[in-house]
C-alpha cells in the first residue's frame, strides 16, 4: 500500500509513536482508509460535511452491505437456473461431447435432464425449475452468470476458491476483507457475521472466514440462530458463581493487564483482537439476542418466510419444511443484522461431506437431496429480497449466490450428478447490479462455457462487488511475505455489463 503522501512525517529520531500513528505514517493505505471511514462515520473529520463521498473510498458506492449465499456441496446449475433443451432432446442417449471427459468419481453416464420441469419467469422470461420457482418473483431483480469456471472439483479447494480467491488455506476469506476495508457501521455486532448450516460446518469450516494475515478483529463472527444457545460463549454457565457486577470488574481489571501487555507488542494484532472481542462481547450481550430474536416479527413477515407452520418436531429424512424453516429463519436474522450496521452476513446451505446426505453433493440422487435443499433456499432467498426491497434496502446491498462448483449433464448411476468445475452459475442482486439479465452462457449441455476464451472467474466477482462497495479490487492490498496480496490475486476485472 503506498504511504498518504500528505501525512507528516517529522517525528523527532526516538519519539514514540502508538499503532495508530505508526499505522497512518508507514502504512496508510486501507488501514487509513477504514480509520477514516470511522471518523467520518461519527462526524469528526473535518471535511466530512464538506463532500457527499464517504470519507476514504475510491469512488462513490452504489452498496454498503452484502449478504453472500454458499451452497455447501456444489449445487447443479442443471437443475436449478441453467435450461438446456439439448438434456430434453437426447435424455438417456450416449453423452458425447467431443472431446475426453474426467470426472472427479465416475465415468461419463447418459445424458440426463432434469428431473423437474421448468417455466419461464417475470418480465425478462427467465426459466427456472420447479423446485426454485419461488425465485420466479425475484427474476427481474437478478443478474444470472451462467458461465463461471472455478479450477478444481475438490470441495475444499473450490470452497476456499469462492470464499477467499485462493484455493489453498491462509487467506482472508471476503467478508473479513470488505471489512478491513470499509471498517464497522456499528459498535455493538460483529461487521463480518457468518450463519452456518444448522448441521454444521461445511468444507474447510472457519477457515472459510478467516482473517488469516489481516488483523484478527475481522474474522468472521459465527452465530447459529435457532439454536438455544446461537453465540457461543456469550454468557457464563447457568448456575455460576460469575454474576454482572463480577463479570464487569473481571473484564476491567483484564482489560487494564491486556493494554499494559499489548502496549509492548504494537505489531501483534492478536491481542488488540482478543481485546476487542471482549469489549464487542459486553456489547453483544445487550444487542444480539435482540437481533436473533424473530418472535417479534409480525405475522405477515413469517408467512413471507414460510415461518407459520407451527411444526415443532422433523422426520429424519431430509424434508421440505424443516429446510425451509432453518434458512428462511437465518435469512430473517440477516435482514436483522443489516438493519442493525452489520456489513457482510454469509448464509451457508449444507454441511460438509457425510451420509446420508445433507448438502448439495448429489453424487447418488439428485432428486432425494436438491428437492427439499432448494426449496428452502429459494423460498428464504426470495422472502429476503422481497423484504429487503420493500424496505429500501435493495438498492445498496449485494446478494450474491454462489457453489464450488456445478454438476455435469451425465448421470453418475443412474440417478445422481458428478462435479463439474468446468462451468456452473452465480447470480447477483441489488446494490447496483442490473436485473432481469443473464451474462455468459454455458454450452448446449451446460458443460462448459459457450465462449471459452470469455469465461468468469469468481475473481471477477468478487472485483465486482468491491467495485460497488466503492472499493478498487487492485487497491486493496496488504504486504504479506513478501507480496502484496488482494482479495482478486492478480487476477479479476469489473463485469461492467452486469451494472446498472
Amino acid at each position: 500500500m503506498n504511504p498518504f503522501s500528505d501525512m507528516p512525517n517529522n517525528l523527532p529520531l526516538g519519539q514514540a509513536q502508538n499503532r495508530r500513528d505508526f499505522l497512518w505514517r508507514s502504512g496508510g493505505g486501507l488501514g487509513g482508509i477504514a480509520l477514516a471511514g470511522m471518523l467520518g462515520r461519527d462526524g469528526v473529520l473535518a471535511d466530512t460535511a464538506a463532500t457527499s463521498q464517504p470519507v476514504g473510498l475510491h469512488h462513490v458506492p452504489r452498496a454498503k452491505r452484502v449478504i453472500q449465499l454458499f451452497m455447501g456441496g456444489a449445487a447443479s446449475h442443471l437443475d436449478l437456473f441453467d435450461y438446456k433443451p439439448e438434456l430434453l432432446k437426447r435424455h438417456g442417449q450416449k453423452w458425447d461431447p467431443g472431446e475426453t471427459v474426467e470426472l472427479f468419481q465416475s465415468s461419463p453416464g447418459n445424458t440426463f435432464k432434469s428431473p423437474w420441469e421448468w417455466s419461464q419467469h417475470g418480465q425478462c422470461g427467465k426459466p427456472l425449475t420447479s423446485i426454485v420457482s419461488e425465485l420466479g418473483q425475484c427474476v427481474d431483480d437478478i443478474t444470472f452468470i451462467h458461465n463461471v469456471v472455478g479450477k478444481t472439483g475438490v470441495h475444499s479447494q473450490a470452497t476456499y476458491l469462492q470464499s477467499t480467491g485462493f484455493q489453498r488455506p491462509g487467506f482472508p476469506g471476503m467478508g473479513a476483507w470488505v471489512s478491513y476495508g470499509l471498517g464497522s457501521l456499528n459498535d455493538n455486532l460483529p461487521t463480518f457475521v457468518v450463519l452456518p448450516d444448522h448441521r454444521g460446518y461445511a468444507s474447510n469450516g472457519p477457515k472459510n472466514w478467516s482473517s488469516a494475515f489481516l488483523p484478527a478483529a475481522h474474522q468472521g463472527t459465527t452465530l447459529f440462530p435457532g439454536r438455544a444457545n446461537p453465540i457461543a460463549d456469550l454468557y457464563p454457565p447457568k448456575g455460576s458463581f460469575v454474576n454482572p457486577e463480577s463479570e464487569t470488574d473481571t473484564q476491567s481489571l483484564l482489560a487494564k493487564f491486556n493494554r499494559r501487555h499489548a502496549a509492548t507488542r504494537p505489531t501483534d494484532s492478536r491481542l488488540d483482537a482478543r481485546i476487542k472481542s471482549y469489549e464487542l462481547a459486553a456489547r453483544m450481550q445487550l444487542s444480539a439476542p435482540e437481533a436473533l430474536d424473530i418472535s417479534g416479527e409480525p405475522n405477515h413477515i413469517k408467512r413471507l418466510y414460510g415461518l407459520d407452520h407451527n411444526t415443532k418436531t422433523w422426520p429424519k429424512e431430509i424434508n421440505e419444511i424443516e429446510e425451509i424453516d432453518y434458512f428462511s429463519r437465518k435469512c430473517v436474522v440477516a435482514r436483522r443484522l443489516l438493519e442493525r450496521g452489520v456489513r457482510f452476513v454469509q448464509i451457508w446451505s449444507g454441511n460438509d461431506n457425510g451420509f446420508p446426505r445433507r448438502n448439495w453433493d448429489s453424487h447418488e440422487d439428485i432428486q432425494r437431496d436438491h428437492g427439499p435443499l432448494a426449496r428452502g433456499m429459494a423460498r428464504g432467498t426470495a422472502a429476503l429480497i422481497l423484504d429487503l426491497k420493500q424496505r429500501g434496502m435493495l438498492e445498496d446491498t449485494i446478494i450474491l449466490w454462489t457453489t464450488e462448483f456445478g454438476r455435469m449433464p451425465c448421470a453418475q448411476g443412474s440417478k445422481g450428478r458428478d462435479h463439474n468445475p468446468f462451468v456452473f452459475t452465480n447470480w447477483l442482486a441489488g446494490g447496483g447490479i442490473r436485473g432481469g439479465v443473464t451474462h455468459g452462457e454455458s454450452d448446449q449441455w451446460g458443460f462448459r462455457p459457450a465462449e471459452r476464451s470469455n469465461s468468469t472467474a469468481c475473481h471477477d466477482i468478487h472485483a465486482t462487488i468491491l467495485h460497488q462497495l466503492g472499493i478498487n479490487h487492485e487497491q486493496l492490498t496488504v504486504r504479506h511475505d513478501g507480496i502484496d496480496r488482494r482479495l482478486t490475486d492478480v487476477h479479476g476485472h469489473v463485469i461492467q455489463e452486469i451494472l446498472a
